[in-house]
């Protein structure tokens, strides 16, 4: 394991302290846990703005963003079908699947 010194201000090495009594734990346990956080929040952070950036990049272009918009229509008009088929079903059956008609009339596993 690697060893890190670190320099803080005396404010935030009585916050250290008090939080390391708290949680019972040695200083270093709670510096580590707080490196590893900060680490994870910072990779999210990145990925998301990468994500975010690439979204924009495709959405900009026209041709992506008219088929993006066809398949967020064609989702929603087939939650819809979804949704009105098992309000259709009788209470006492409630919403399972085998009891949901197939117009090919097959079990729905097949």
């Amino acid at each position: 394991m690697g060893a890190i010194s670190v320099r803080v201000p005396d404010e935030l090495e009585t916050r250290l302290n008090r939080e390391a009594d708290l949680a019972q734990l040695p200083r270093s346990a709670v510096v580590r846990e707080a490196i590893a956080d900060l680490v994870v929040r910072r990779e999210r952070e990145r990925f998301l703005g990468e994500y975010i950036a690439e979204a924009r990049r495709g959405y900009a272009d026209p041709a992506l963003h008219s088929e993006a918009l066809a398949l967020a229509e064609e989702s929603v008009e087939l939650d819809n079908e979804a949704l009105a088929l098992a309000e259709a079903l009788p209470p006492a059956q409630g919403p399972s699947l085998d009891a949901l008609p197939d117009p090919a009339g097959a079990p729905w596993w097949r």
